[in-house]
């Protein structure tokens, strides 16, 4: 393909911007990220084009520029104002850079253009459900019913904003639902570790830990279902069983701070102290924020200090 368009391109002495996007797609495929840049810089030249535009952004979140793709879209949208695209792209970007607040203002613009965008809404709807507002979450998501969105992730979604929101009545209908439509083992995963909080918020652990254990057999990287089984074991007296599910935990997922947290809570109860203290060090650099890990990290050094 790429041999192709560069003969084109060559037979239309350079002129043709559309033959210089497809050299830049080859290019992009091939990884050569640099190369598809100027092709898709040449072609923009040329003839100012949306897809272009997203071509070149797209290029710029693979090399790990993303304020340059955030400059070029908010560029594009200069010379394409209110195009949703752009819009959608600049929200994206402000999500994985873990902005929220911004790319949910992006999301609400993205709205005012095209009141039915998918994305847009369930982005929305997923703010609103973390920053505890589980009804305001619900209206958004039952908009995507409405609408004829119909698949396991929304109704996975609707069964955790009912259960939040106190409509115990629609919270296990939706997970039923959620667990028929699943369409591959990672989804089914998701509902039962969904299920298991939803167990644990009504005090019935024995469910909780059945389905935990549905978790891991669905998808059996799934770190946060081993944290949680751990806290469990660990509430049975099962010191050595709760260990090894922390351990391995942490080792799937090195960025929680939860299975470090557990590792030294366990630790100072059974009175491995020094144990405990490294723990509660690593629970501190994936989370500087978390309190409790501080409490516990200032009680270990006054206990080292009287030693």
């Amino acid at each position: 393909a790429l041999d192709l368009a560069a003969l084109a391109t060559e037979h239309a002495q350079f002129k043709d911007w559309w033959w210089k996007v497809q050299i830049g797609k080859c290019y992009y495929r091939l990884g050569l990220y640099r190369e598809a840049e100027k092709q898709f810089k040449s072609a923009l030249k040329q003839q100012d084009m949306v897809d272009t535009i997203l071509y070149l952004a797209k290029v710029y979140v693979r090399l790990d520029q993303p304020v340059t793709a955030l400059n070029l879209f908010k560029q594009g949208l200069e010379r394409f104002p209110g195009e949703v695209t752009l819009i959608c792209g600049i929200a994206r970007i402000y999500e994985e850079m873990n902005n929220i607040s911004s790319a949910a203002e992006y999301y609400k613009d993205v709205l005012k253009q095209d009141n039915t965008h998918v994305e847009a809404i369930a982005c929305i709807g997923s703010n609103h459900f973390y920053s505890d507002q589980p009804e305001i979450a619900l209206r958004f998501y039952r908009r995507l019913l409405q609408m004829g969105v119909y698949n396991c992730q929304l109704f996975n979604n609707l069964g955790l904003c009912c259960f939040y929101a106190q409509q115990y009545d629609m919270t296990l209908s939706s997970f039923e639902r959620a667990l028929f439509l699943a369409e591959n083992e990672e989804e089914t995963a998701d509902v039962w570790y969904n299920l298991g909080h939803v167990a644990v918020g009504i005090g019935d652990l024995n469910l909780a830990y059945q389905c935990f254990k549905l978790t891991l057999v669905n998808n059996n990287d799934y770190a946060e279902a081993y944290n949680n089984l751990a806290v469990l074991e660990m509430r049975k007296g099962h010191t050595e069983q709760a260990r090894a599910l922390l351990q391995t935990a942490s080792s799937l997922a090195p960025h929680m701070y939860e299975p470090h947290f557990n590792v030294a809570i366990l630790s100072e109860k059974v009175g491995d102290l020094q144990r405990s203290y490294t723990a509660a060090q690593k629970s501190e650099e994936a989370f500087p924020g978390h309190v409790d890990t501080q409490q516990l990290l200032k009680q270990l050094k006054e206990h080292f200090a009287m030693l």
